[in-house]
Order: structure tokens, then C-alpha cells, then sequence
């Protein structure tokens, strides 16, 4: 039995577990042209299990964000390497979207991110996805920069990201 992160009417937000994997691959199937191998999920899982959020109603997974901790250049400090999370996928189903699942997924996954003292959190999303943008801006990303061809398809994706301060 998972415990509740929070609850949204009848929607319940917890950590993955690892008998949701296959869940969230057709959460992903369904919802993404972008799929991953179920190893990738189980590492990610395995890796930071802190910030593999499910959101889950009447038993049935309809929504999910998994990210990772990675070592690069920062997305705002001109010098130097930081500690950063990287939102690697989310998605919500499509009859379960505009009820907050996606805020709350994506707010419960920059917390599991600042337990590791990550020092901003970043993700790529499609340009067309202006519903995600939003969103995204209003939880504080920002745009960092657009990047070409980024997606298989050829579309351009926007790196957007957040600095914590501690």
C-alpha cells in the first residue's frame, strides 16, 4: 500500500511502484510518440524513486512524471557544473487532463528533486504544446532555448527550467 503525497477530488498522487511500470508504459504509449525501454522505467524507479510520481484514480494509473539527477553546465550560471534534475517524461491521460493532475505531478516531483539538493530542474517540450508551456510557466519554468529538430518527427522542442534557491 502506497501512501498519499496529495489528494485532487477523487485523484490520488503517489510515489511509483514497481508494479506500476506497465501502467505507465501504456500511460505513455497512449499519450506520447516518445517510448522508452521497461528497463529505462525500472532504473529511473530504482534511481529516484523520490521524483517517480504516479497519479492514480479508483485503482487505474491515469498520469505519471519520472525524472533523473544528472551533472551538466547549468541552465543559468554562466560557469561551472551544478546538480540538476531533468524531467525525462510526464503525461496524463487525455480524459483525465484539466483537473490539476499535471500541476500537482509536476510540483511533487520538484519536491522529490530538492531532497537531493538539485540545483535547478529542467525538461524539453514541444513547441506545439502550448497547453504544457503554460503550465509549465506557471509553476516558474522559464524558456532557456529552443532547440532544433529536437524530436524524431523534426519538431522543435523548448528546454525549459527552474533554480531553486535554497
Amino acid at each position: 500500500m502506497q501512501v498519499a503525497l496529495r489528494e485532487i477530488g477523487n485523484c490520488i498522487i503517489r510515489r511509483c511502484d514497481p508494479s506500476d511500470i506497465i501502467p505507465v508504459m501504456e500511460i505513455n504509449m497512449k499519450t506520447l510518440p516518445e517510448h522508452y525501454s521497461d528497463y529505462f522505467y525500472e532504473s529511473l524507479l530504482s534511481e529516484l524513486p523520490e521524483s517517480f510520481i504516479v497519479a492514480e484514480i479508483d485503482k487505474k494509473l491515469v498520469g505519471y512524471i519520472m525524472c533523473k539527477i544528472e551533472y551538466g553546465f547549468s541552465n543559468f550560471k554562466k560557469l561551472g557544473f551544478v546538480k540538476k534534475g531533468h524531467v525525462v517524461s510526464v503525461a496524463v491521460l487525455e480524459e483525465h487532463r484539466k483537473k490539476g493532475i499535471g500541476r500537482v505531478l509536476v510540483e511533487e516531483a520538484i519536491t522529490g528533486i530538492k531532497t537531493k539538493k538539485a540545483d535547478e530542474l529542467y525538461l524539453e517540450v514541444r513547441c506545439s504544446n502550448n497547453e504544457a508551456v503554460r503550465l509549465y510557466e506557471k509553476i516558474g519554468f522559464i524558456i532557456k532555448q529552443r532547440l532544433k529538430a529536437y524530436y524524431r518527427d523534426g519538431e522543435d522542442a523548448y528546454l525549459m527550467a527552474i533554480e531553486f534557491v535554497y
